[in-house]
């Protein structure tokens, strides 16, 4: 997948390398030439611009671009510029860091697809919710165990709980499923919320929109996503 990460602080970075280390090509820009510089070896391309100015963010490949993110964290009014041009820009999947919560009102009145608080949510996280066309959250209990939240795959439509047989063949759990209702907010914008189905049972039949709420090793995590045909890095 493709990226575009504006702002290069230490939310921004992180999830650059990340994402690069996950075989993914991102684009990180910057206005400080000295970040530009200390990342160049370690995200895909780094580039030292100015994310409100159009003539230059216009130079970017944006329509092929899968997602962008603008992690400007310091400047207020660069970010709220910045995520309005790329809106403009007609940005595939744009995502953008809230500073605080009148700015989150501002966002979502731009309309972005997400909004991510840095200071509750870290960007190693977020790498892996963005990187894999299934993966809706996580939650990392130890380096290597995790409890994620997955969009079911088609694979699995129509199949009951006790047919995926996810113990015995790939030793991790299904904890319970999660659906999720969809509202406008204040704004006129279409916003979800979570609902938990409650504890899976064996008889439950699997239906398109679930999303499957799993515990294991991140390597059986891994192996089962590959069974049903979801790439994983």
């Amino acid at each position: 997948m493709k990226y575009i990460i504006v702002g290069l602080g230490s939310f921004g970075s992180s999830l650059g390398i990340a994402l690069t280390s996950q075989g993914h090509e991102v684009i990180a820009i910057d206005s400080s030439m000295q970040k530009v510089e200390a990342y160049k070896e370690v995200i895909s391309h780094t580039i030292c611009m100015d994310a409100t100015d159009e003539y230059t963010v216009k130079g970017l490949p944006i329509i092929d671009t899968d997602i962008v993110v603008v992690a400007i964290g310091e400047d207020q009014g660069a970010n709220v510029m910045a995520t309005a041009l790329f809106k403009t820009l007609k940005a595939q999947r744009l995502i953008s860091r809230s500073i605080n919560p009148l700015h989150e009102t501002v966002l979502q009145a731009i309309g972005v697809d997400d909004i991510f608080h840095p200071e509750k949510e870290s960007a190693i996280r977020w790498a892996k919710r963005l990187s894999l066309r299934y993966f809706v959250d996580s939650f990392s209990l130890t380096d290597t165990f995790s409890m994620v939240e997955i969009s079911i795959p088609a694979a699995l439509i129509g199949k009951t709980v006790d047919e995926l047989q996810l113990e015995p063949k790939f030793n991790i759990k299904l904890l319970s499923t999660m659906r999720y209702e969809h509202y406008e907010d204040s704004f006129g914008r279409a916003q979800s919320k979570p609902s938990i189905q409650g504890l899976a049972a064996p008889e439950q039949v699997l239906q398109h929109e679930d999303v499957l709420v799993v515990y294991g090793a991140n390597k059986h995590i891994n192996q089962f996503l590959r069974s049903v045909g979801v790439k994983v890095h």
